[in-house]
């Protein structure tokens, strides 16, 4: 079972940069995780005090407790080294760290992160402008 982030390539210049971290869930969440209820289009990662956290995902989960905040910060595990190496690239190149993907191993749930930079809207268009160009060569290649 895998969730991708299907605007992070659109809202970013993704690096080659990919890191993998475990994620601190609820045992509810972790049953909406599995039931596919999550939105990670409005979500980043930023490093506070030396901790890595995953901000702005929204995971609803069916019967919530008195004040559960769906779209709460949520520990995202990494080594140490990893993030001193996250943290200084983010600084040294003005990247942003951007959840790509959620996705199980066994009972374990895992998330994809990549650096990034944010795209600016004239390069949003020029994208979308590829995009119906390559679509339209597909259809012509097809019909002949």
């Amino acid at each position: 079972m895998k969730i991708i982030n299907k605007k992070a390539g659109y809202e970013y210049q993704l690096t080659s940069d990919k890191y993998e971290a475990g994620i601190a869930l609820l045992g509810a969440e972790a049953k909406s995780i599995r039931g596919r209820h999550l939105d990670l289009s409005q979500s980043t990662a930023r490093i506070l005090g030396g901790e890595a956290w995953l901000i702005n995902a929204n995971i609803p989960i069916l019967q919530p407790p008195q004040g559960y905040n769906s779209t709460r910060m949520r520990k995202l595990l990494l080594h140490k080294d990893q993030i001193v190496s996250i943290s200084t690239k983010v600084k040294q190149q003005k990247l942003t760290i951007v959840p790509t993907s959620i996705y199980n191993m066994g009972r374990i749930y895992k998330v994809g992160l990549a650096l990034g930079k944010p795209k600016r809207k004239f390069e949003k268009r020029e994208y979308l402008k590829k995009k119906d160009i390559e679509r339209e060569i597909q259809k012509e290649l097809k019909v002949h």
